[in-house]
């Protein structure tokens, strides 16, 4: 049975030639599995890693399955195994657990502690896929690609600088837009998206899935996780009381917009923007955090209509194209992953960018990531650090 991979590369570069190496990160999951088959079908030579991560210690009287990684346990290890064994491809395990622990889990802790709401699996991408992953396929595998199983797309055009053509590689929407993975992966660099293959980037996830069936893959039945992988049961406020020191939650005021002080709350990591459970404020109306004051340890609530502003400012920006725009530019941009781009204009900013929207968002969280787009192409991204 032969399957081949979608264009993902219009260029025609990662198509095998003569047996090129690719290292394909594969955690369990259909997608990775699949990625990793449909390279092998295409005559790669085929690596496949497992990544393990941190996971937080066993709670009494709770199962120990429960509280694996999602991304790296035990079954899961098993199934990327059985995966590679059928593919006949060497597999490997890489202990990244301290890794892990200090530039995800860390920052994720760190963030929350700041009263900013963080996307851990996008410093995921940019720390562990871009970096870590990136690094070991090239360096210690001496490989050609790297590969993961998202629903993204790569491919190349050829740039004139100083009357030299120079070959760039962009990042695309994957085909399948319900599951389309791009906004993850804005962090990539040029000299990473040169060696990034996205097998199953041009399929849609029922493709994906009838691949794996017919194929007889292991995973090809396992259902997908949409929580965060080192979160037990996706709470993140316990996790957060499990790995922290009490005294690091202080309680403070809770007021509105007028400053008119209508409770207290226990600690500012508990709190995100938009959100209405939880507050412990009863009002005729409902209530909803609408800014997180961390100077002050001040949470400042409002009502539905309070949640909608248009403009932000970012940092720590990654343009793909290693190119920032230098005046004031039209783009599409979303600021979560699950929404549809919204029409912007971004203003540079001396190190930062000041990026507003045509028409008021709700909830713009500092900590979360603005990714800016440009149709189908990914232009790049940076983290929200406040609302204007």
């Amino acid at each position: 049975m032969i399957f081949t991979i979608s264009n993902q590369r219009k260029d025609g570069l990662g198509m095998k030639s003569k047996r090129q190496k690719v290292v394909v990160a594969m955690s369990g999951g259909v997608d990775s599995s699949v990625a990793a088959f449909l390279l092998k079908e295409q005559g790669y030579d085929v690596i496949g890693v497992f990544m393990r991560f941190w996971s937080s210690d066993q709670p009494k009287n709770v199962p120990f399955c429960a509280f694996e990684n999602l991304c790296c346990s035990a079954e899961a290890m098993q199934v990327a195994l059985e995966t590679a064994n059928k593919l006949k491809i060497l597999f490997h395990v890489l202990d990244l657990r301290d890794f892990f622990k200090k530039n995800i889990v860390d920052y994720f802790i760190d963030e929350y502690l700041s009263g900013r709401t963080p996307n851990p699996c996008i410093v995921c991408g940019q720390k562990i896929k871009f970096s870590a992953l990136f690094h070991k396929a090239i360096d210690i595998f001496e490989a050609d690609y790297f590969a993961t199983g998202h629903y993204a797309r790569v491919d190349s055009y050829e740039r004139l600088i100083n009357g030299k053509k120079e070959k760039m590689f962009r990042l695309l929407k994957g085909t399948d837009s319900n599951k389309d993975q791009s906004y993850f992966l804005y962090t990539a660099i040029q000299k990473v998206l040169k060696h990034f293959l996205l097998p199953i980037g041009g399929y849609r996830k029922e493709e994906v899935r009838r691949i794996a069936k017919e194929s007889n893959l292991p995973s090809y039945n396992r259902k997908e996780s949409q929580e965060i992988c080192f979160v037990p049961f996706g709470d993140y406020r316990q996790f957060l009381e499990s790995q922290v020191e009490p005294e690091k939650f202080k309680a403070g005021k809770i007021i509105n917009a007028k400053g008119e002080i209508l409770g207290q709350h226990n600690g500012i990591a508990f709190y995100t923007v938009g959100q209405r459970k939880g507050i412990g404020i009863a009002a005729k109306e409902p209530l909803y955090v609408i800014d997180i004051n961390s100077k002050d340890n001040i949470l400042v609530v409002g009502k539905e209509k309070d949640l909608y502003r248009k403009s932000l400012l970012a940092e720590n920006i990654n343009w793909i194209s290693g190119k920032a725009p230098t005046k004031v530019t039209d783009i599409k941009s979303k600021i979560r992953y699950a929404m549809k781009e919204q029409k912007a204009d971004i203003h540079p900013e001396k190190d930062k960018f000041k990026l507003t929207f045509k028409t008021p968002q709700r909830a713009i969280t500092s900590g979360q990531s603005a990714v800016f787009y440009d149709g189908e192409e990914v232009l790049g991204g940076g983290i929200i650090d406040h609302v204007l």
